[in-house]
């Protein structure tokens, strides 16, 4: 097959395959692409060319949408139970309301603080991770304390200082 012959046919059966694919697929183009890369790696006799393409893109389809619920599937099995603490009861504070009160932080302060807090990194590893000086690390640190603080209307006791 010539790159002019396989442009025709991209031309002239991209668009059918790609709606056919959606049948089980959001984004059904990129298994378009790879149908069309295995014709050019083997392809069948001209007169199948056209079914074999079908096959195969309903094949790679049924496969990506399987591979999408079992891992739709794993994932929420995962998360059942499963919060961003291990214990519900962290050191007297309710996980729950602890993780709501994370969420609420601008995503910046919520990742300098788990990253501090349970990663045990310091202020200048963080830097170095989110490309920020420590001394902004340290700031966005102390703001997100502060503001977990407030929103955890004393459930959260500041620790004596060594």
């Amino acid at each position: 097959m010539t790159a002019n012959e396989l442009g025709s046919l991209i031309d002239r059966l991209a668009g059918p395959l790609s709606l056919y694919a959606r049948q089980w697929v959001d984004s059904p183009e990129d298994i378009v692409q790879e149908a069309f890369l295995r014709l050019v790696a083997k392809p069948p006799s001209e007169e199948l060319l056209v079914p074999w393409l079908y096959r195969v893109v309903r094949n790679a389809a049924i496969d990506s949408l399987k591979m999408s619920q079992r891992r739709k599937q794993r994932e929420q099995k995962h998360a059942q139970g499963r919060g961003w603490f291990v214990e519900q009861n962290v050191e007297g504070l309710d996980a729950e309301v602890a993780v709501n009160s994370l969420k609420g932080l601008p995503l910046e302060q919520r990742e300098i603080i788990v990253a501090h807090l349970w990663g045990g990194l310091t202020f200048e590893q963080i830097a170095k991770l989110t490309d920020s000086s420590s001394s902004t690390v340290h700031r966005s640190y102390q703001a997100g304390l502060a503001e977990l603080r407030v929103r955890l209307e004393g459930l959260c006791p500041m620790k004596p200082k060594s």
